[in-house]
């Protein structure tokens, strides 16, 4: 389970006591994501994340050595759910993902992955971006789960390309 070292969260890592308003849909009690960006997932230890509103971990079937999620901690639908005006926050999910990489001494920036799995192909309907680096290390299962140009993967430069792309066409 993420977080097993059992070591206790550094004070950065608590998420704000208020969320930002109108960034997502507020909170499910049902849905994992929710429960561990507010805390009340014990089993989770969260890592630093200087974002407003964002909660990292680390996943809990790496596909790397480094495979961190980066999370709203308010509820939101998944990636093939979001619009043009969600464009600066998955900016600010792949900026979070990077400075977390650098927080555990990952400075490789060229040699990293980020993106989201594209429905159907979805653990959990509450968005996150998967951040994995060194991609050159991904297994073989993980080449294929991540892999670029996929039906069940999509990066976060692709995603925010296909928002840009689907709403100047409407």
């Amino acid at each position: 389970m993420a977080g097993e070292d059992g070591a206790a969260a550094p004070e950065a890592a608590q998420p704000p006591a208020d969320p930002s308003p109108g960034s997502g849909g507020g909170y499910d009690g049902k849905c994992v994501f929710c429960r561990i960006g507010r805390r009340e997932e014990p089993g989770t230890a969260l890592l630093p994340c200087e974002s407003e509103g964002l909660v990292c971990f680390r996943d809990i079937r790496p596909g790397a050595p480094h495979h961190y999620l980066i999370v709203p901690i308010e509820h939101m639908g998944n990636c093939k759910t979001l619009k043009k005006e969600h464009i600066p926050l998955v900016e600010k999910m792949m900026e979070a993902g990077k400075n977390i990489l650098q927080q555990n001494n990952f400075t490789d920036l060229n040699d990293i992955r980020m993106g989201f799995h594209w429905p159907p192909f979805c653990s959990i309907s509450h968005l996150h971006l998967h951040v994995l680096a060194p991609a050159s290390q991904l297994g073989f299962l993980s080449r294929m789960i991540y892999r670029i140009n996929s039906y069940w993967f999509i990066t976060a430069e692709q995603l925010i390309e296909r928002l840009q792309t689907e709403n100047a066409a409407s």
